[in-house]
Parts: C-alpha cells; structure tokens; sequence
C-alpha cells in the first residue's frame, strides 16, 4: 500500500496534544506527505481547515491517533465503512489500542512507510435497536454493547434469545455484549474472559447478576444476540463503546450480530499482544531464561 495522505486524530483535551500533532505533522510533511488534522485538533493549534472524523476515512491512506482508546474507539467507529489502516500512539493513559509509545513513534512510522508492519483485523459488532421508533436506531462497535439499569433502584430484566432461541432471563444490573477486543475493556471488569482479538467470538457477561450461576458465556461469531428489555420502569440505557447512549424503554429488542466491517489496526513493530496484555495487567516480567516471541 502507497501511503501518500495521511490524517491526524488526537484527543485535543490532552495537555501535549496540541504540541505533538504540531510536530508530527511538520515530521510527516517532511516526508512528503499530505497531512489533513481532524477539526477538533485543528482548531486547538490555530488551523481553520480542519476535517470532521467522519469525513476523515475518505480522504486519507492511512490514520494516526494521539490519544488513548477512547480515541481510537471514536475513530475506529467513524472508518468502519473503510479499509483504511489506524495506528495508535499511546498519549500516557492506560490504553491496549494505543499499542506504540510517544517515544517509539517516528521509528515506528518510518517501518510503516518502509511496508515492514503487520495489521489486525478487529472483529466489530453491528447493533440495531427496534421498538416504538419511526426508523430502528443503528450502531457499529469496536468494544462492546452495554445495557445498563441507568438511573433505576433496582435491577433490569434482559430476556436474551441466541439464534433465535431463549438462552435466559438475566436479572442483573444490565449486560455486556463484546468482541474480543472489547473483552480487556468493561467486560473483564465485570469478570469476563480474555480473549485474543484473532479468536472472532461474541462474549455475553452478565453485570451482578441476582443469580450467581448468571455466568459469561462465549458464543461463535456468526451468532446473532437478540435482547428484550422486560422491565417497565423508565431509565434504563444501552451505550455503544461507552461513548454513544440510547435510552430504552420496555420491549425495546436490541440485536447484535458480527459486522461485515472490521477494524484495521496497524500492530506495534516493538510489542506483541502478549506482551501488551502482561504490562497492561501488571503480570511481572519474563521468567529467567525466556525470551520475546
């Protein structure tokens, strides 16, 4: 792949962002590259001519962002309808998408433009919300659905069905639905599983469940999660990678399903997932006489 356009993403409310895109972008146009910046990051360093995200796919080869996995989350769902590579540089916060490091970043882009990476395609998950909507409300997520009680005092009843046959009635404070990679996300707090991101798989994880036998399951990729909100009360909310919310309301049906888009995550030419996963979850060092695969 010829990289020739390349565009900049960055959490603008990070104090360094504004310095390191400035200085990036100066780098990559001394590469000869065309370089387009996202308009929020625009703005916060005085350029007018800046680029929605959603818009952003469109125009470039490749994108980087500087941030953190909200960040990359927010890109990832925005590109969706594009095979356009992303690469994650890690602003500092506890991030598994963000794979390089600031320190690492213009050795790492100079391997890229040379052809030596590898990429991930990240499995996502398309969501559809149906009830009393003129349209059903659609989303696509690269971590995980979330369906929480939201400002209720009590527990929700989601009366989930795998394939189009009942699995159970969980009584719990909501549920996560996720990928693989959002396993290392809300779910694992909640007790999931880790999966590796090349395993495509569907995680459903009950959130303290009133029933403790309620335990997370791992179903194939080409499941489809069908979800009924039985409970009446008002408040109840799904969220679409923790950043885009719906309110609810009883027989609202919520299907989830493997998307047909993935994700095209540019992988770390320093680290391996293995690696990753054991820094980020602070599982010690390699043991005396093993080294990196």
């Amino acid at each position: 792949m010829t990289i020739k356009a390349i565009g900049i993403v960055a959490n603008a409310e990070k104090d360094k962002a504004p310095q390191y895109t400035l200085l990036l972008k100066e780098w990559l146009a001394g590469q000869g590259m065309t370089v387009l910046l996202e308009e929020d990051i625009a703005r916060k360093v005085g350029e007018r001519k800046g680029v929605l995200c959603d818009n952003m796919a469109a125009k470039v080869d490749l994108i980087i962002v500087l941030g953190g996995d909200g960040t990359m989350l927010r890109v990832a769902r925005a590109a969706s309808q594009y095979f356009i590579p992303i690469v994650g540089i890690n602003m500092g916060g506890f991030g598994y998408l963000t794979e390089i490091n600031l320190n690492e970043m213009y050795g790492a882009l100079e391997m890229i433009f040379k052809g030596n990476y590898q990429t991930e395609q990240r499995m996502m998950l398309d969501v559809t919300i149906n009830g009393g909507r003129i349209q059903p409300e659609k989303g696509i997520v690269l971590n995980d659905v979330v369906i929480n009680r939201g400002n209720l005092s009590r527990i929700v009843e989601l009366e989930t069905a795998v394939n189009g046959r009942y699995l159970a009635t969980f009584k719990a404070d909501g549920l996560i639905v996720s990928t693989p990679t959002g396993s290392t996300a809300y779910s694992l707090s909640a007790g999931g599983p880790i999966v590796f991101p090349e395993q495509d798989a569907i995680i459903i994880n009950p959130i303290c469940p009133h029933t403790l036998t309620n335990r997370p399951v791992v179903l194939p990729e080409s499941t489809v999660v069908e979800v009924i909100l039985r409970t009446k009360e008002r408040g109840a909310t799904l969220t679409l990678d923790g950043q885009v919310s719906f309110t609810l309301k009883s027989g609202d049906k919520i299907t989830i399903q493997k998307s047909h888009y993935v994700t095209n995550l540019i992988s770390s030419p320093h680290r391996d997932y293995v690696e990753i996963l054991r820094s980020k979850l602070g599982w010690g060092g390699l043991p005396s006489g093993m080294t990196k695969g």
